[in-house]
């Protein structure tokens, strides 16, 4: 059974809809991150979970139960803010033993528990300090405190890394990964970071517009974006997007643009030639050799690599690709390349076009300039 689930939920103020028609299960014990951009209502999905808004339609269950008109502190959950909210006034100890506090623990026991999550976090030399005598990965491991204090059933946790530098974020992963391992209970995990959600959740929910746009493992959504969203909002760069035309080749569909004749298939059922977007991500492109030719627009050294952005022929589509660092290539010049690896992704035409294709069992790629035969 599902610990967390969202069935046909729908939140919205007035005309303004913020979530629509949401429907998600999440399993005990997973790691599921909420990620899209600014405005894809990921945070109100949070809120409507910790009972701080509530749907407007559908139905909200934690552990089977629905919990739709419950007041946050009937839902077993415990919460982690952005602005990790720490009473300035009390201590380290004082901070993490307050929900204790207001449930009525008793004083006797909130000590030994205060103590065995100060343990955990690493946190009892820190103990007697205040938040203003704290660094940001502290304050934050203290709010984790806070929320592991309560024993909850559901962790809820909103972009708590985004007030970090890049250092701290990359080691406060680790440590929410492996305290998430050791703990075993469902975490569900705001972001706009899409590093964040692929190296820490066990399912991604892509969101966007208010809606559910993919719900899968990181590698999976890699892979096989469900839709043209999907594909560029994941992975960076960002993939390429080429608006084109699926036709007939001699060898099967092949997609067609300026500059570009590329071999794709095999193709969803019901597929007819049209219009459509082929997505290519940045490390398929390969500079030097190849059947292509294109114009350096841009060359960024990045240290152990380059991302280069080409133009193909005469007015064609513009690709960014990855390369070792040392190619010698100067704006303005023409190069070669070549597309490897895995099939080429197609969607239909429009913002949040559906996938046309599978990936490919051979992971082959064909393609030629235009003119040329695939």
């Amino acid at each position: 059974m599902a610990d967390v689930e969202f069935r046909k939920v729908r939140k919205a103020w007035g005309a303004v809809v913020a979530v629509d028609d949401l429907d998600l299960a999440i399993e005990a014990g997973e790691f599921v991150s909420l990620l899209g951009p600014s405005g894809c209502g990921k945070t109100t999905t949070l809120r409507m979970l910790a009972g701080l808004d509530f749907p407007s339609a559908g139905e909200i269950l934690i552990g089977g139960r629905r919990v739709n008109d419950l007041p946050p502190a009937q839902r077993d959950i415990a919460m982690v803010f952005q602005s990790y909210a720490l009473y300035p006034h009390m201590t380290v100890a004082e901070n993490i033993a307050y929900p204790l506090k207001k449930r009525g623990v008793p004083r006797g026991e909130r000590g030994p528990r205060v103590a065995k999550v100060a343990e955990m976090l690493q946190l009892g030399p820190l103990l007697d300090r205040r938040p203003r005598q704290l660094s940001g990965g502290q304050q934050q491991r203290v709010a984790l405190g806070r929320a592991l204090v309560r024993d909850p059933r559901v962790f809820l946790l909103d972009e708590p890394l985004s007030n970090l530098d890049a250092k701290l974020r990359g080691h406060m992963r680790a440590e929410l990964v492996e305290l998430h391992r050791r703990l075993g209970r469902t975490m569900v995990y705001v972001t706009h970071d899409q590093l964040e959600a692929m190296t820490m959740s066990d399912r991604i929910a892509i969101l966007e517009g208010g809606r559910l746009q993919q719900f899968a493992p990181p590698q999976a959504v890699y892979a096989a974006p469900a839709n043209r969203f999907v594909a560029g909002f994941i992975g960076t760069p960002s993939m390429n997007l080429i608006d084109g035309e699926l036709a007939a080749g001699p060898a099967g569909p092949e997609f067609r643009a300026p500059g570009l004749a590329l071999a794709v298939g095999p193709l969803a059922a019901g597929t007819q030639p049209g219009p459509a977007c082929l997505g290519l991500r940045p490390e398929h492109l390969s500079f030097g050799t190849g059947p292509l030719a294109g114009t350096v627009q841009l060359v960024e050294e990045t240290g152990h690599e380059a991302i280069i952005a080409v133009t193909l022929g005469e007015g064609g589509p513009r690709l960014v690709g990855r390369s070792p660092a040392g190619l010698a290539l100067r704006v303005g010049g023409q190069v070669r390349l070549a597309l490897n690896g895995p099939a080429a992704h197609l969607f239909a035409p429009g913002p949040t076009g559906r996938r046309l294709n599978a990936p490919s069992p051979s992971g082959a790629v064909a393609a030629a300039a235009a003119g040329d035969q695939p």
